[in-house]
């Protein structure tokens, strides 16, 4: 991972415990992808996935997180959930954090699992 995205993944860390989230993993990988950040929010499992740019506002992370990307982390949580059993039977989320220059953008269940 190069610099802005350590930046950046750093930088949600801080704006997740700050607002009271614990976190559980920092780049977590599976053989079908990979999670930014899995934290505790309450009661709930929460997968975060971190956008670090400067190019492009919040309107460009439905670009970023497409329908592919999404999948892989839903997979990859699925993964985690099967190596964790103490978290399977919690609520979980799907979260995106975009971090640029002006600031931290927390999308709290930015996407879920379509059946």
């Amino acid at each position: 991972m190069y610099n802005k995205g350590r930046i950046g993944e750093a930088a949600a860390v801080t704006h997740l415990e700050k607002n009271g989230m614990r976190i559980l993993e920092k780049n977590f990988r599976s053989y079908k992808g990979e999670i930014d950040i899995i934290a505790m929010d309450a009661q709930t499992l929460v997968f975060a996935e971190v956008k670090a740019w400067s190019k492009y506002g919040v309107d460009g992370l439905e670009y970023a997180i497409d329908a592919k990307k999404q999948h892989k982390i839903i997979e990859t949580s699925k993964y985690f959930l099967s190596l964790h059993r103490k978290y399977r039977y919690m609520p979980i989320r799907f979260d995106v954090i975009f971090v640029s220059p002006d600031g931290v953008t927390h999308l709290a269940s930015a996407f879920s699992e379509c059946v």
